[in-house]
Formats: C-alpha cells, sequence, structure tokens
C-alpha cells in the first residue's frame, strides 16, 4: 500500500435517522468514525446497531481512563481521599470536574437519558461482543488545566466562577444549549457562555483533542493493527478528527517522497511526540512563581519598619495582618457553612499561612472540615445529583468541603492584599 492512511470517504448528510459518519484508512486498519450527541438516545441506538453488526473488531471512546472509570465503576467516588485530594492540591480541579458533570447531568434528566448513554452503550456492547475498548481521549483534567493556563491570567477568576455558576443555576438548562449538545462536544457546550473568549478556549478545549485521538489512533493501529475500529465521538469533533487525518495525509505522501525510512516508523513516532507535547501542561509565567514570597517580603518589610518605629506600631500593624486576613479566611468559611471550629481554624491558619505560600489556608480548613464532618458514602452517592443545584452544593458534605476549599483561599487571598495595603498605609500616614 502506498500510503499509510486514506481517507476513504466522508458521509456529511445529517438528519433525524442518521449520525454524522466518516471513514479513513491506516494502513490496513478501516477507521469509522461515528458522530454522536452525549446526551442522545437516538446516538446510542445508533451505537448498539453498528456493534452489533459483528463488522468491527475494536471500539474506541472518546473518554480518558478518569471518565471511563467513572462510567464503569461508578461507586469509585465513594472511595475518594478528600484528604489526599486537598493535600495534593486538586480540589479546585475535582470541583470543575462535578461542575462540568453536573451541566451534563440536567440537560440529560430534561430529555429523560442517562449522560453519556451512547459511550456506556459503546461500552457495554463492546464487553459483551469481546471487543477491546480503546480510550483516545486526553485526561479531562490536564484539559481543564491547558485551558486555564491558555487564558490570560486576569480572566482565570471569571471563568473558573462563571462555570460554577453556570451549571449550579437553578434554571433549566435552555433548548439552545441542549440542541448545542447535540451538535458538539460537552466541555465545549459548558463553556459557550465565554463566547469572547472562544480563540483561547477553542484550542485546548476542541482542538489539541482533536489531534490528540488522531494521534491516539495511529498508536493503537501501530501496536494492534484491527482491521476495522469504530470511533465514537462527539459529533463536534468529527470534522476536526478528518482534517487532522487529511494532514497525516499529507505527511505521509511527503515523507514517501523524501526519505528510505519505513513511513509507519516514522508516523508512529510522530503520534508519540503529538500525545507528549498535548499532555503536557505549560508552566506558568515564572514571575508569577516568586510573586507570593515577594509579597510575603513586604509584610515583613512593613512589620520591621513599624517595630523600628515603636513596638505600639509594630503590634498595631501585626494586629492589622490578623484581624483582616483571619477574618476575610472565616467570612469565606462561614459562607461555606463550615463547622464553627473550621471557621475558628480558618481564623488561626489563614494569617499564619499566608506568610507561607507553600501551604494555603483552604488546604488546612478543608483538612479541618473533613476531620469534623466526614463525608458519608451517601454523601458520595448523591454527587451527580447534588452538584446540579445551589442547595445540593452546600448540602452535600463532599461538595461543602470543596466549598471550605476554595471559599478560605479566595479569603484569604483578598485579605493578604487588603492587609498589605493597610499595613504600608498605616505607615505612610
Amino acid at each position: 500500500m502506498d500510503n499509510v492512511l486514506n481517507k476513504e470517504s466522508v458521509a456529511v448528510d445529517v438528519n433525524e435517522n442518521q449520525e454524522p459518519m466518516a471513514t479513513v484508512m491506516i494502513g490496513d486498519s478501516r477507521i469509522t468514525l461515528l458522530g454522536t450527541a452525549h446526551v442522545s438516545r437516538t446516538s446510542a441506538e445508533k451505537v448498539k446497531e453498528l456493534i452489533e453488526t459483528g463488522d468491527y473488531d475494536a471500539v474506541a471512546v472518546e473518554l480518558c481512563p478518569s471518565r471511563y472509570n467513572s462510567i464503569v465503576n461508578p461507586d469509585a467516588l465513594a472511595k475518594m481521599d478528600l484528604f489526599q485530594v486537598v493535600r495534593d492540591g486538586k480540589a479546585s480541579m475535582v470541583a470543575a470536574s462535578l461542575a462540568l458533570g453536573a451541566f451534563q447531568q440536567k440537560a440529560a434528566e430534561q430529555i429523560g437519558i442517562q449522560p453519556g448513554a451512547e459511550m456506556r452503550e459503546a461500552i457495554d456492547r463492546a464487553k459483551t461482543a469481546k471487543l477491546p475498548v480503546l480510550l483516545i481521549d486526553r485526561e479531562v483534567g490536564t484539559t481543564l488545566k491547558r485551558i486555564y493556563r491558555n487564558v490570560p491570567w486576569w480572566r482565570r477568576m471569571n471563568l473558573i466562577t462563571g462555570l460554577i455558576a453556570s451549571v449550579v443555576s437553578s434554571e433549566k438548562v435552555s433548548e439552545e444549549e441542549i440542541e448545542k449538545l447535540k451538535e458538539g462536544d460537552i466541555l465545549e457546550s459548558t463553556f459557550a457562555q465565554f463566547a469572547e473568549e472562544e480563540k483561547d478556549l477553542f484550542q485546548p478545549l476542541i482542538g489539541e483533542r482533536d489531534e490528540y485521538m488522531v494521534a491516539r489512533l495511529q498508536q493503537e493501529v501501530a501496536k494492534h493493527p484491527h482491521e476495522n475500529i469504530l470511533v465514537v465521538i462527539g459529533a463536534g469533533h468529527l470534522a476536526g478528527m478528518v482534517k487532522r487525518f487529511d494532514a497525516v495525509v499529507a505527511n505521509d505522501d511527503h515523507l514517501a517522497r523524501t526519505q528510505q525510512a519505513p513511513v509507519e516508523r516514522e508516523l508512529s513516532h510522530r503520534a508519540d511526540e503529538t500525545i507528549a507535547r498535548l499532555d503536557t501542561v505549560p508552566a506558568g509565567a515564572n514571575w508569577f512563581k516568586y510573586f507570593p514570597w515577594l509579597i510575603v517580603g513586604l509584610v515583613f518589610l512593613g512589620f520591621g519598619i513599624g517595630f523600628s518605629r515603636s513596638p505600639e506600631i509594630g503590634w498595631q500593624l501585626v494586629m492589622d495582618w490578623v484581624l483582616i486576613n483571619g477574618g476575610l479566611a472565616a467570612l469565606g468559611a462561614l459562607i461555606a457553612t463550615a463547622h464553627p471550629l473550621t471557621v475558628i481554624g480558618a481564623f488561626l491558619a489563614a494569617p499564619l499561612t499566608s506568610l507561607n505560600p507553600t501551604i494555603g489556608a483552604g488546604m488546612v480548613t478543608a483538612a479541618i472540615e473533613v476531620y469534623l464532618r466526614r463525608p458519608k458514602v451517601g454523601d458520595f452517592g448523591k454527587l451527580r445529583t447534588d452538584t446540579t443545584s445551589i442547595k445540593g452544593w452546600w448540602r452535600n458534605r463532599v461538595t461543602r468541603v470543596l466549598l471550605v476549599f476554595m471559599f478560605c483561599t479566595i479569603g484569604s487571598a483578598i485579605g493578604t492584599y487588603v492587609a498589605g495595603f493597610r499595613i504600608f498605609g498605616r505607615l505612610a500616614g
């Protein structure tokens, strides 16, 4: 075969009875791309119909290992170690993931189908037919981190708060949002409200994942040359993946003309490089790493100047720091309806943790809250439904720990700057 990959046909006609599909070839492996809607009963039925034909010897799904595990092992959340989540600095990421799931859950409930039904169907039917299930999507945590890094730092808080506010809203998901879900990708739909930030979001959210999934399919074919693979993806990825396959065709032709080395080996190597590149989370700006230490240095400088003038001024500055920083962190704990002892812990911890950037007030208070109000098995079991409402986030002990972490962290951060300005305002007065 001259070309390792050839685009054989693309079906773009879509109606009520037909899901968008495309077919490409990687070597001797036929790749059938099925564009689905993540909250569509029709999509789930189409997946079942195709697998039951017996034409496929492998099924690939738009899932990463963690999302796959949440489907095949729904009780896994009950085993989540909140202490470990908080200690590893993953509380915000877990909260964002729950918020994304809540948006999909709300939309799915409105039309009477389980979220991700077509993925569940693909997994179940593949297992019944004893077909391997290939996970081709990038880890959702990596995608969220790359989105975060791609958005300018001054817009990140707006992105995070807007995401959470949109998915815990008591309003029903609009018909337009449901239609958007049917047209594309769950992550894309959730972030649709940030239209003005589309350029910042599209590449890590959709474009990179198109490229990633094509590279993953190349990897799988290189390892296990299945004859016919059914690929179940969100409809919003279909066109982008076909374009990526076209680019591979062009690279294949170029390699065949310009080098003697086996084309298959070179393309497999390039796929590995693509995966490694897209799995890397870009480092933040170097100056930002040192900024917290600069603030701490300035605060200690202010204390030093105050005590050099008089002990009374010095202690007044210390008192300002404790009351403002601790007070705002405690206010964050109160907003999250934390345990009274957690609120006291926030007040006492924040002034100290703000002087040590390696540990945050949110980390300490979340640990206290987990100890005092250890989540029950029922709390984990209700996560999917509780996260779809504002009351649910505050009622569920798991999500309340995450709220304690976030609100105390925000309160302490604001307190650091307010107290810092207060200190130098007194010195300048």
